[in-house]
């Protein structure tokens, strides 16, 4: 069983920065992955990292803006959030999978354990 805890959450003004942490307990997985959940819309995939070999994925719409980063010796994980904007707003989940494949990085199906979400709130 492994247990995940999202802080760093708050409200900001477009072109604003945040920096979300994930600290997880219990099993160790393969990939590390933050998803977001707006108002009214699916869960998408925002980011994710393999703990070996520091593989890293972004969704389209974060990538240059946003960097996933961890921290083995305190198996936490960092979202640093740059410039954001209004459509930014949302619900931000950290995820766990235990043996997630390529294919389903980015699909919340590859993940076994979550967060309970921290909300990030982009004002313009």
């Amino acid at each position: 069983q492994a247990h995940l805890v999202e802080s760093g959450g708050g409200s900001v003004q477009a072109g604003g920065s945040l920096r979300l942490s994930c600290a997880a307990s219990g099993r160790t997985g393969r990939v590390m992955g933050w998803f977001r959940q707006g108002p009214g819309k699916e869960r998408e995939f925002v980011a994710a990292i393999k703990w070996s070999g520091r593989g890293t994925y972004y969704a389209d719409s974060v990538k240059g803006r946003f960097t996933i980063s961890g921290n083995n010796a305190k198996d936490t994980v960092y979202l640093q959030m740059n410039n954001l904007l209004p459509e930014d707003t949302a619900v931000y989940y950290c995820a766990q999978g235990l043996g997630t494949i390529l294919s389903m990085t980015r699909d919340p199906r590859g993940y076994d354990y979550w967060g309970q979400g921290t909300q990030v709130t982009v004002s313009s």
